[in-house]
């Protein structure tokens, strides 16, 4: 594992969702279903946290970079994986990443709930492309429905939450073929607009995550399994350049 030079500038993020949301496994491992499939060879995921995701990635790749830009969560995401041989930690941008990446090829790309903190998506989906091997994947997680756009997603620097078709169309215009972009988590549309969007919290309580992740995610996991749902919390989109 190396780390490598950080950012031109200190980039903060507070941390404290990403403490509280490592408490949701299943949520976690219903996400992953749907990823595993395409997890094979070189992997890279982009804003990577503290590793709550990365730790579900290592098993399934020969090698995984992490890049993550901010000052503060660098270090221990460094030391969580500081004696696994097939991790490479990166303190950068993506953008700057991606700059210095022009041999650099790999399978897949994972970015969950980072697109919505780019403000040029775009780009960033197009950078994707470009250091995806041909038959590589790209794997994304985000907030869906602008209508639940609460303080919340402000305070923690979300530009925006995805409409389906608006996520399809970037995807697209970037040069991908989609495979899949569903709707996740219908059940939990809900709660987010009764705290978050109607209410206002700033926060989560890890009290209340660790309930929602034991009681309603098997709850909608398992209607999701039956249906395809129309709206979600959440969208996940799997595609591959061709």
């Amino acid at each position: 594992m190396a780390e490598h030079s950080p950012p031109d500038t200190d980039i903060l993020y507070e941390g404290r969702d990403l403490e509280a949301l490592a408490s949701l496994h299943q949520y976690q491992d219903w996400m992953m279903k749907f990823f595993r499939p395409y997890l094979r060879g070189d992997g890279l995921e982009v804003g990577a946290g503290l590793g709550n995701i990365a730790v579900h990635l290592t098993p399934f790749l020969s090698s995984l970079e992490l890049v993550e830009p901010s000052t503060n969560l660098i270090r221990p995401l460094a030391a969580r994986f500081e004696s696994v041989d097939n991790v490479t930690v990166t303190h950068k941008l993506f953008e700057e990443f991606v700059s210095g990446t022009a041999d650099k090829k790999f399978d897949c790309v994972v970015m969950v709930n980072v697109l919505e903190h780019i403000e040029d998506d775009q780009q960033a989906l197009m950078e994707c492309y470009r250091i995806l091997r041909p038959g590589g994947h790209l794997l994304i997680f985000v907030p869906a429905l602008q209508v639940l756009f609460s303080k919340l997603d402000k305070m923690v620097g979300h530009f925006r939450r995805y409409e389906r078709r608006d996520l399809e169309e970037k995807i697209k215009v970037a040069g991908f073929h989609r495979q899949e972009c569903r709707f996740f988590d219908v059940v939990g549309i809900i709660p987010w607009w009764l705290l978050n969007t109607l209410g206002g919290a700033t926060g989560f309580n890890p009290a209340l995550v660790q309930l929602y992740d034991r009681a309603v995610v098997p709850i909608s996991r398992a209607l999701e399994s039956v249906i395809n749902p129309p709206y979600g919390k959440n969208l996940i989109a799997i595609s591959k350049r061709p």
